[in-house]
């Protein structure tokens, strides 16, 4: 065995037991012995350390059947070995059913019964990774401080130590002044310093951010308004505005080191707006049942019918007809899946394509004769995701943040019309698209080069094995087509949520879902991006959205801020933050900040705007950055271990390199080449 093993040892034989113990102990074990089936039971309980139990079939007190449900009952990871001299079929076969692990007989080589400590230790890793339990770390206090999976007490402890200095000490002048500072009477909207503040059209002329944000909370002392203007007041806001801030760096700590259950993550987001009176319960009922939480859900709802019904691989037969080979994949499926993305919502378009990358993976594993090429998968998850994620600058289809900047261009101009944003953003997704292609092939050359990959056979071959399809296929694809059509025609009136939920219920009247499919849905991506959501919201109520941003830009020269930096500063300032914050919600605070200082730098408000619009599609790097991301994260699972092959290391890697590559496509080849070549209309 590899790592140390701590084994109890229950067996009413003493000099057996004295004799194995002594043995396991030369082989690196810890042994803990007993005789007595409750006092097995009782350590079982008390002893937290404890890897693997082997017991004999009857030892006193409680027989070996008793003493498994016992233990399983409490403690579902530990694997117990049963090591009888007097075994039976029946009895081997009746261990089994209650949940022993392996069953051996006291004659039994004693390298065999290493052997089956070192499988079952692993087995138990296997059953924590699947319950969403932290695994076990080293014995050193740096090791259990730093922790493993889901349970890394270092930065939990930062997290609560970011929470209390915000709490605990004096919010920074700029951040008072900032809050303090009146909304302006006059039209010039541009010259106001809170222009960027996301509720700025909602306030009155001469209404502060604090005064605004103590209207918005509604607390009895402020629920006009009027106390939200004075000093104490404007303190209290800054204060929770500083708390909003920590709660983001704390969270994007959490999620990216896995610190603890991402699911929990969230809850405790929750915990801290509920405990600091950010927001009141209602709001922060709403924050959290935003409508693209809803369509998230509702989405992995679908998705786990379209898989159950095998639709997917029929869809497979027409989107992967040309895939051939992994370059085919990365130069001709994944340019016509952006451009897809640009005009029909990428989160939808993942959703049916993520369960046919699957397929096609397993169908290349089972010819290679491998368990599992986590390579080829990365890469066809990554290579989905991110091609999704560089669709969303084509039109205005391809996301709230587009509209959200046309929007805020209405207020200081002329906006683009759908055809005019054609004409500026389509062109970059396949240049972008191309040259992820090409990251892609270098960063995975071994995979691409050394795997032989037909995805059309292997759909095709699924396909003629289901036969033709039935009706529960053709119901789904008929409500399914319907949910797109909605989406399509009514998305401005029922957002995406309402259509989805519409589908759901639908195919529960046909028949079709059931209630298994949707509680056996991955919740934790749910709350995970809920509470990304609800970051989101806090940020930008209290001011700290816009505090941040304008904290970045003045860290910046000047220079940078002048003629044709200022489009690419305010692409990296959206293109940062939209990996912490969802697409629109940057949008919406950055893009009050960048868009009137154009006017003031001598640029067209398009090029400022439009940068700002694209770059926030480029989240890329969190499993939080987008739904796409997260729902790709929680499709690929590997159904014997629960856990995920595609990691957050995986996204941050690979991630952070495709976001500087749509930085080089943005300036070199929009920018700085098409732009220019196209030129912006008069403004």
């Amino acid at each position: 065995m590899s790592a140390r093993v701590r084994v109890l040892l229950v067996d009413d034989d003493a000099v057996y037991r004295a004799a194995l113990g002594a043995r396991l102990r030369a082989a690196a074990c810890e042994v803990v012995e007993t005789g007595d089936g409750q006092e097995a039971v009782r350590l079982v309980r008390s002893d937290r350390g404890l890897d693997i139990v082997v017991v004999e079939l009857a030892p006193p007190g409680l027989d070996g059947s008793e003493i498994i449900g016992e233990i399983k009952k409490f403690r579902p990871e530990i694997p117990v070995l049963v090591l009888t001299g007097s075994g039976s079929v029946a009895s081997a076969m009746d261990m089994g059913s209650r949940g022993a692990y392996r069953y051996l007989e006291k004659s039994a080589d004693f390298e065999l019964i290493v052997a089956a400590l070192g499988e079952a230790r692993h087995e138990k890793l296997r059953t924590m990774a699947r319950h969403d339990m932290a695994l076990p770390t080293l014995a050193s206090a740096r090791a259990r401080l730093w922790g493993g999976h889901n349970h890394r007490p270092a930065v939990v402890i930062l997290g609560m130590l970011l929470l209390g200095a915000a709490y605990a000490l004096p919010p920074p002048p700029g951040l008072l002044s900032l809050l303090g500072a009146p909304k302006s009477a006059a039209t010039a909207v541009a010259a106001d310093q809170i222009a960027g503040y996301a509720e700025y059209r909602e306030m009155d002329a001469g209404e502060t951010i604090a005064s605004h944000y103590a209207r918005w909370h509604g607390t009895a002392a402020d629920r006009d308004g009027r106390d939200g203007g004075s000093a104490a007041a404007t303190a209290g806001v800054a204060r929770k505005a500083m708390l909003m801030v920590a709660l983001l760096m704390a969270g994007a700590m959490f999620w990216a080191t896995a610190a603890v259950p991402i699911g929990i993550t969230a809850i405790f987001v929750a915990a801290a707006l509920y405990a600091f009176g950010i927001m009141r319960p209602d709001q922060v009922a709403q924050a959290f049942a935003k409508d693209s939480v809803v369509f998230i859900f509702g989405v992995l709802a679908m998705s786990r019918v379209i898989t159950r019904t095998g639709l997917d691989r029929r869809l497979g037969m027409v989107l992967l007809a040309p895939v051939r080979s992994l370059p085919l994949f990365l130069f001709l499926f994944l340019p016509v899946f952006a451009l897809s993305c640009s005009f029909i919502s990428e989160s939808v378009l993942v959703a049916v394509m993520m369960p046919l990358l699957l397929v096609v993976h397993a169908a290349s594993v089972r010819e290679r004769g491998v368990g599992q090429d986590r390579q080829l998968l990365t890469l066809l998850a990554l290579g989905l995701c991110f091609a999704s994620n560089l669709g969303g600058p084509g039109s205005p289809a391809a996301g709230a943040r587009n509209a959200v900047m046309i929007g805020i261009l209405e207020e200081y101009g002329r906006a683009p019309s759908f055809v005019e944003w054609l004409r500026y953003g389509l062109p970059f997704v396949p240049v972008a698209t191309l040259l992820l292609g090409a990251y892609l092939a270098v960063a995975f050359r071994k995979t691409v080069f050394g795997v032989r990959l037909d995805a059309a056979a292997a759909i095709r071959r699924t396909a003629v094995t289901m036969g033709p399809a039935n009706r529960d296929e053709r119901l789904t694809g008929i409500v399914f087509g319907g949910v797109i059509l909605l989406w399509i025609a009514a998305g401005s009136r029922m957002g995406m949520g309402g259509p989805i939920l519409l589908g759901l219920v639908a195919l529960n009247l046909l028949q079709v879902l059931k209630w298994r499919d949707v509680i056996r849905i991955p919740w934790e991506v749910v709350f995970l991006y809920a509470g990304a959501s609800a970051i989101g919201k806090g940020l930008a109520a209290t001011g700290g959205a816009l505090y941040l941003a304008e904290s970045a830009v003045r860290l910046l020269p000047e220079s940078w801020l002048q003629g044709s930096g200022l489009p690419l500063v305010a692409a990296l300032l959206a293109g940062v933050t939209t990996n912490f914050m969802s697409d629109g919600a940057t949008v919406a605070a950055v893009g009050p900040i960048t868009v009137p200082m154009a006017r003031a730098a001598a640029q067209h408000p398009w090029a400022v705007g439009l940068a700002t619009a694209f770059a926030s599609s480029f989240a890329h790097m969190l499993i939080i950055g987008t739904p796409s991301n997260a729902m790709v994260y929680a499709m690929c699972r590997d159904p014997m271990t629960g856990g995920h092959p595609v990691s957050q290391r995986d996204f941050l890697r690979h991630g952070a390199a495709v976001f500087v590559l749509s930085f080089v496509v943005l300036w070199f080849w929009t920018m700085t080449t098409y732009w220019q070549w196209l030129g912006f209309p008069a403004s």
